[in-house]
Formats: structure tokens, sequence, C-alpha cells
């Protein structure tokens, strides 16, 4: 037995990853399903997007008709970043015109806003949005950023957080800050370093020095899989991964969820990993949700899966179709199972806002219209 057990183990890791794993073709029809699936109610827990000025740019969009568009929905909570980029762009210079048009209109809009204020790391590819003249170096990969060991990089850290706090502190519809994004966890597949536990510990010192009245939000990824559950326990494990740390040291813990992505393209299919009913997933979010509670912490979904993730970094827009990572059914979908993981879930934020309008762009309002039957009916 003491010989087989290794042989057991393995067997059963590969029937988990197998059962996961799904290949398929990305593109496919437009169904018209989504107009007819039931939609959960929600009772006590508030609806919300992400608006991401990069992803923005990025889709070729107009940024003030988008955002006016989104609002004109009856949603309750948006959630915006201050890209320390877009902010700092030079020595002595500081431009907020941009998010000071956004929380401008959002409040016109009656909305409650969740402010990102980075530093190092803020939603929306490519999540690293330190300005260039601030990086003397770059960081080097495999290592935890502790501000001993960069200091270069710390202390201008603390001054954006804080001057960002310090302006917009007065604006009432703000309701939360959250620091940094998956805070300590790797930056995607790019990089393999990480911020260490201490040095976003000083930026939550500093952000609660400046606005001691607002809580603090951090969020982390939440695996769906067996397979991604196990990468991220093995490259945080030296301190914990962004879901860890967000229960010990937040007001709200926020989880990133994407139930489908992208893995590798083979010619005319892809492979996916397709998760979130095994038992290691259910049995992980059982847990964190348990230790929430036990912490008094209040919970959202930060990131509902609600546009596709291929293996390409800006999402396909097929006319006339949908990738399979991402169908409008499954906007619908995912928010369905989501809603059903706790009676206390706070919020629940859809990503893909921006996605969604170039779709309408482009003769599909689908997506649009999946979102809007969820506010409508739940």
């Amino acid at each position: 037995m003491r010989w087989a057990l290794p042989g057991l183990i393995g067997g059963a890791a590969v029937l988990a990853l197998a059962s996961e794993l799904r290949v398929a073709r990305p593109v496919r029809a437009l169904t018209g399903a989504w107009r007819t699936m039931r939609i959960e109610p929600r009772d006590a827990t508030r609806l919300g997007v992400s608006f991401r000025l990069p992803q923005v740019d990025a889709m070729g969009l107009d940024p003030h008709s988008s955002l006016q568009s989104i609002l004109e929905y009856p949603f309750e909570l948006l959630r915006l970043g201050a890209y320390w980029r877009r902010v700092e762009t030079a020595a002595g210079q500081f431009h907020t015109e941009e998010l000071d048009w956004q929380l401008e209109t959002a409040e016109r809009a009656g909305k409650q806003v969740l402010l990102c204020v980075g530093a190092v790391k803020t939603f929306g590819y490519p999540e690293y949005f330190v300005p260039p003249w601030r990086q003397p170096r770059p960081i080097r990969e495999g290592v935890l950023v502790h501000p001993g060991d960069h200091p270069w990089l710390m202390q201008p850290a603390l001054e954006f957080v804080t001057r960002i706090v310090e302006r917009y502190r007065g604006c009432s519809a703000i309701i939360g800050w959250q620091i940094e994004h998956e805070s300590v966890d790797t930056l995607g597949l790019e990089h393999s370093w990480r911020l260490g536990a201490d040095f976003v510990s000083a930026e939550i010192a500093a952000v609660r020095r400046a606005d001691p009245t607002r809580p603090i939000l951090l969020n982390g990824f939440l695996p769906m899989s067996n397979l991604v559950a196990l990468q991220q326990w093995w490259r945080t494990r030296d301190q914990g991964d962004s879901l860890q740390f967000a229960i010990e040291h937040a007001d709200i813990l926020g989880l990133d969820v994407y139930p489908r992505h992208g893995l590798l393209s083979l010619g005319p299919v892809t492979a996916y990993l397709s998760g979130g009913d095994g038992i290691g997933p259910r049995s992980l979010r059982t847990r964190l949700l348990q230790d929430a509670r036990a912490r008094q912490r209040r919970v959202i979904i930060t990131e509902g899966q609600a546009e596709p993730w291929e293996t390409v970094v800006e999402p396909p827009d097929p006319r006339q179709a949908a990738m399979f990572s991402c169908t409008p059914e499954q906007v619908i979908a995912n928010y369905n199972d989501c809603i059903q993981w706790a009676d206390d879930l706070e919020a629940y934020l859809f990503w893909g806002a921006e996605y969604w309008l170039l779709r309408a762009r482009s003769g599909d309002s689908s997506y649009l219209g999946a979102f809007a039957r969820v506010l409508e009916e739940s």
C-alpha cells in the first residue's frame, strides 16, 4: 500500500484534470438561448460592473460614450481603477482628469464606486501600471518584492495611493478602496515576481491613514479547476495567495471567478480548462467562505466572467458568432452559479462590459441583452 499510494494519488489527479479539460472549436454559432434561461434571484446581492480604460483604448471605443452607455443600465456598483502610469505621466505631473470625469459621471448616474488605487497592479491588462520613469530597472523574475529591497518602488507607491485617496475621499459615491489587484499573486503568466505581504501591508496602512472611514477591498483569483489550484498553491506557498492574504487583512474579500479559459490553440481547436463543479474547487470555495465569515469579512464577486478568455490577450469578436470560453448563455450561467454560493454574498460585478459594447458595435447585442435580463429579472 505504501508503494501504491503515490500511484493512486497520481491517477486520481490525472482523472480530475481530464474531467476539467475540454477540446473544442473556439468559434460557436449564436443561439439566442440566453433569452429563455432561468435567472436566479439575487435577493440582497447588489450587481455591478468594472470599467477599464485600458481595455476601452485597446478596443478602439470612445471612453466617454462607452461609460455613459453602460451607466444607463440599472445596476448599483461600478469599479474603477486609478492607473498609476496614466496619472503620473512624468516627474512633477499628476493628471487626474480621466478619473475625475469617470467619478463625476458615475455620481451623476447614482452609482456607488469601488476605486482601485493600485499602485503597482490594477485590474485590466497588462495589470502592471508603474510609470516607466519610476522604474530604474526591471523587477527581477522569481523574487518577492519587499520594501527594503525595492525602496525605489515602495516609497513612490505609498505616495501615489495616499495622494489618490486624499484627493477623492470627499467623493460620496466612493464606498471602498481596493488596494492592488490579486495583490500577492504573480503578474499573470508574463512575470514570476510577486509583491511581498509586507509591501501590500504598508499600502493598506497608508490608505487607512488617509481615510480611516472606508473599508479596504482585496481581491484574489479563485481557482475553478484542480490544475489552477495546484499551480496557485505551488507558486505562492511561501507566503500564501491573495485570497488568504485578503481574508487576513481586508474588510472585503473579492473573488475573481473564471470558470472556463483557453490553455492552448492546436490548429482549428483549442484546449480549455472548464471547471467549477469538481470536488476540489467546491471544497476550496467552501473553506474560503467559512474563513471569511469566521473573520467577519464581507464577500463580493469582483470579477464574474462575462467575456471570453481565449489564448490571446484581447477577446476575439467574431461576426454572428461567440467564443467557446464565454457565450452570452454563460454570462447568465456564471451569474446563476455564483449567486447561489452564499446567502450573504454582498455584490456580483460582471467582467467584460467593454467587450459587450464592442460586440454591440459589431451588430450583436446578445451580451448586453443577457446582462440586462439578469438586472431586470433577478
